[in-house]
């Protein structure tokens, strides 16, 4: 995969990237988002991750900073997000 040039980028890198992921709110849902995410960025700090449970306590919402470096890799870890079963919606 070729690497976008840095002056394409909108993106400065490195850099710290908050990613929003929504999905059941069910047990081991947590647990897969940073286990997907440890893949892309393996010193992700898990004080950094917030969870927001919907009105109905139904879905849940979970925000993921990790430390961005490229371009590949917030699109690799986009795709490992999107894939994921438990996993609704990625933003």
């Amino acid at each position: 995969m070729q690497s976008t040039p840095p002056e394409q980028s909108l993106i400065e890198y490195p850099s710290q990237f908050p990613i929003k992921v929504m999905g059941g709110n069910v047990e081991g849902f947590v647990g897969a988002v940073l286990d997907i995410a440890r893949q892309f960025d393996p010193l992700l700090d898990a004080s950094l991750v917030e969870t927001r449970p919907s009105k109905g306590n139904k879905y849940l919402g979970v925000t993921v900073t990790v430390t961005a470096t490229s371009r590949e890799q917030l699109d690799g870890l986009y795709r490992a997000l999107s894939s994921h079963a438990l996993v609704k919606v990625v933003l």
